[in-house]
């Protein structure tokens, strides 16, 4: 299983949304929606589930508009896709992530971004903790705080660049 941030599910619902900076050039990453459906095609000859957890999906569909069910259908559509929620399960293990950032520095220790909000921490380590929650093994984001978190809470964690160029 892995799961998308909403840096990548976006570009899934609405491919012509602006993808993040290529890190060697500056510019906007080249093809990064072929990129994720290069990436879903793989994910789906495997038989791996993309998780979408909650909070993602309702990030994304705040900026939705008219395209917030149009958006779902393509969610719903789509049988490697599945909407997870931030559950009992998960609510525990972003708990104990927060409870060993404090102890070790303070709830923000691991941020990127030592400006990000207390809401952003929380938010970020909700996406993480459903991920362990549900057993996934890779998060796909490109926003660095959700990365370190991921990585920190060891799994895997993957930007757009790192993604194979479709053929």
């Amino acid at each position: 299983m892995v799961v998308f941030d909403s840096s990548v599910l976006l570009l899934v619902l609405y491919p012509a949304a602006r993808p993040p900076n290529d890190p060697d050039t500056g510019q906007p990453l080249e093809k990064a929606a072929e990129r994720i459906e290069y990436l879903i095609e793989k994910l789906t000859i495997d038989k791996e589930q993309i998780l979408v957890p909650t909070p993602v999906l309702s990030e994304v569909l705040v900026h939705a508009g008219d395209a917030l069910q149009p958006y779902l259908n393509k969610l719903d559509r789509q049988a490697a896709f599945k909407i997870v929620p931030f559950d009992r399960k998960a609510a525990i293990e972003a708990a104990l992530s927060t409870k060993d950032a404090i102890q070790r520095g303070g709830k923000g220790v691991d941020a990127a971004n030592p400006g990000a909000t207390g809401t952003k921490i929380k938010f970020d380590r909700q996406i993480v903790a459903i991920a362990r929650a549900q057993g996934a093994h890779t998060v796909y984001s490109d926003d660095a705080d959700i990365h370190n978190y991921a990585t920190y809470a060891g799994l895997k964690a993957k930007r757009l660049v790192d993604l194979d160029m479709p053929p």
